[in-house]
């Protein structure tokens, strides 16, 4: 029997809660109008619980490009197993989801509209190790856990790296409105998964 740790399920709800106003705020105004105080008085902690969890305001806008991206990985998950053999559809599946998602959120909306904001930006090129990080993680233990995807690990974490990347790359220039995107990327992405598979039997 696995044993529950109560304090890192605390900590995650915190973390969730703080993300969760911070994503509430952006619904109204721009990012360079967020103070961490505006998201402790929306969360109801202290601007140095805020602190605390995330470092500094940066960190906060981090944290929650990273969580984004998780959730990338979370739909491909719940494609992979909505489309039993069909390494295509579930592709074409989860980036519909992703830019749907990506095309409709406050953070990313900020990001494009307005005044340049450095530190956005910096997010998804110079320090985007952290999401590409946490989010191939998330993504390679998802083609693991699959009943019917079966490949050896060094594909998985290759295919799972290479894809996510491609996914962050439309962050800050969206698809284009006359192509589907989704089903392009599913065209390319899927003949390399199942040429692993291959190699896997």
């Amino acid at each position: 029997m696995k044993t529950r740790n109560y304090a890192q399920d605390s900590k995650s709800l915190l973390r969730n809660s703080l993300l969760d106003g911070l994503h509430d705020l952006l619904m109204e105004r721009d990012w360079s109008q967020v103070r961490m105080s505006d998201v402790a008085a929306a969360t109801g902690v202290s601007r140095q619980t805020v602190y605390n969890e995330f470092g500094s305001r940066y960190g906060l806008a981090r944290g929650y490009a990273v969580r984004l991206a998780s959730r990338f990985a979370g739909h491909v998950a719940e494609a992979l197993a909505a489309h039993v053999d069909d390494v295509t559809g579930a592709l074409r599946t989860s980036f519909t989801e992703y830019f749907a998602g990506v095309a409709t959120d406050p953070l990313v909306a900020s990001l494009l509209s307005g005044e340049a904001k450095p530190d956005l930006m910096k997010l998804i090129t110079t320090d985007a190790a952290p999401i590409l990080t946490t989010a191939s993680e998330v993504l390679a233990q998802a083609f693991r856990e699959s009943t019917w995807l079966s490949m050896a690990e060094d594909d998985i974490e290759r295919v799972c790296r290479a894809t996510t990347r491609m996914a962050l790359s439309f962050v800050a220039m969206p698809p284009e409105g006359d192509r589907d995107a989704a089903a392009d990327l599913a065209e390319i992405i899927a003949p390399a998964i199942e040429a692993a598979r291959v190699r896997a039997d």
